[in-house]
This record gives C-alpha cells, structure tokens and sequence, in this order.
C-alpha cells in the first residue's frame, strides 16, 4: 500500500518545531517513523504535515543529572540499549530495550515515541512505570512534566496535546540496593509484539522487610499499568515465598485482557510471581540485579 500524500517540515530547532506544531493544523511529528510511517500506509493515520525532529539536538542524549536521568525523547531503543547510564541506573530498562522488536527497529524506534505510540503492548512503558518515569511535554505556551502513569490514558491515547512535543523522559536514579526484572512473552523470541509484558523492582532493609515495590504490566490491558495493590501488599513485611505469591495473584487482578485474551491473566501471575522471587533472591545477594 503506498503512502498517501504529505508533506515535510525539518526545524533546525525546537523551538521552531514547537511553532510549527502551533501553527498548522494536524501536523505530526516524527522522529524513527516506526508507528507512523506503517499506520499511514494502513491509511489509518493521515497527517497533511509531518514534522521531522529526529536531528534536533534537544531531543537526545541520556544524562545522570543530580537525582535522576534524563533521556532525550528521540533517543533510539539501540542507544538506549547500549547505555553505560542506563546499565547503571536502570538495567529494567536496558532488559526491556533488549526485547524490543528487531535489531533494525530499535536503530530507527525512539523512546519518545513509543510513548507517544501508547500501544498497549509497550515494551519501555512497563520498565519506566517500575522506575516512577515522568515525561516532559514542550509547547509555545511553555512545558509541563507528567507522571507516566498519568500520561497514559487508554489505548494509543494519552494527555499530549495535538501542538505539544514529548521531550524527555526522566526518572528519580533507584536505591543501589534496589534489584529489578523484566521479561516479555511473545508467539517468537525476536521481532514480536508482546503478548505480556511484566516489570518489578524491589528494595529491602536490612532485616529482609520490603521497603519499596513496583510492578508493572503492559499488553494484558489497554495501557501499561502499576499493580499498587499488589506494592502495597509488600511493602512493609519479609519478601516470603507467601508473600510474593499473594502480590503475583494481586498483580493478575490489576489486568484488564480483552475478551478471548483471559489467558494472560495466569500469565501475568506466573511471570510476577517468577520475577518477585528473582529480584528478592537478588536482593539476597546484596542488591544486584536479576
């Protein structure tokens, strides 16, 4: 199917990026191109104006700033994935870049926007739940930073506004002694959408009592999810087989498959209940991680 016709704009800065997007109406903008370009071949997508901002210099880059790390919204999953920061700091999310589509995909997909994307089968957007992830959103009128978990509304849809850029993506740098795990199942090990994706992380005192948990699914529901429930039953008691069998069954209820898809709910407890055990047999050894 060919591609309907449009036309392209390249700013050489974000600002004039941010004016054009305030300016001409339905323009998109892009960056990899890997959603984009296959949903306007479908003619499910079909923007007059498509804004190139893969070359600005303000939307890359991945920085350990003070508290947290920042990275650049049109930072690709392949740079991401060879990240001595991120190998540091989030090996979550160097896990879930390592599950991510194909080597050619991750050279062109951008972090921005698989989030911008919202597919209910995101492989980073489980990761960064777990690592309380916020995006920075720019526009003429100014910028304003979102909870991902807020940013995230319902199936390819989120708070973004039609004139406003994802940025950034920033989250506060874990414990040292956190331990984290993820893991995605698909119909192939490699170039596969996920069927069900499974994030964790988890802090312990020193007496073994969990004092932080996040877990996090994606492709079991219409948008990637926190299992506050099953945190919340964590934290605050010892990280026992018991334990972490109850916070697995809880993080299934947090799932919403769709209808003929009730399947994912036993898979989203066997993987929350295999990751748990890996990151608290993790912590065990003194916070490394799974």
């Amino acid at each position: 199917m060919s591609l309907p016709m449009f036309e392209v704009e390249r700013p050489q800065s974000l600002g004039e990026a941010l004016k054009i997007l305030s300016e001409v109406k339905g323009a998109e903008p892009i960056a990899g191109g890997t959603n984009l370009m296959v949903d306007m071949r479908k003619g499910t997508h079909r923007p007059r104006v498509v804004v190139d901002v893969a070359a600005l210099r303000d939307l890359h880059g991945i920085e350990a700033t003070g508290p947290e790390v920042v990275i650049g919204a049109a930072t690709t999953i392949a740079e991401m994935l060879e990240s001595p920061i991120l190998m540091k700091h989030a090996p979550v999310l160097v896990l879930a870049c390592s599950s991510f589509a194909n080597a050619l995909i991750r050279n062109r997909a951008t972090v921005g926007g698989n989030l911008v994307t919202a597919a209910p089968c995101s492989d980073t957007a489980p990761a960064l739940l777990t690592l309380d992830a916020e995006v920075k959103l720019a526009s003429v009128r100014g910028t304003r930073r979102v909870p991902l978990d807020r940013y995230l509304v319902s199936a390819f849809s989120t708070v973004r506004r039609s004139d406003e850029l994802l940025v950034s993506v920033r989250f506060p740098i874990p414990s040292a002694t956190a331990a984290a795990a993820f893991r995605k199942m698909g119909l192939r090990k490699v170039s596969c959408m996920a069927k069900v994706d499974v994030a964790v992380m988890l802090d312990a005192d020193a007496a073994g009592r969990c004092t932080n948990a996040r877990i996090a699914i994606a492709a079991a529901s219409p948008i990637a999810v926190r299992a506050r429930a099953a945190e919340a039953a964590l934290v605050g008691k010892p990280i026992t087989p018991e334990a972490i069998a109850a916070a697995a069954g809880l993080t299934a209820k947090a799932a919403a498959p769709r209808a003929g898809s009730e399947y994912k709910l036993s898979v989203v407890q066997g993987l929350a209940r295999r990751l748990l055990a890996e990151a608290a047999r993790a912590l065990e050894r003194g916070g490394t991680h799974a």
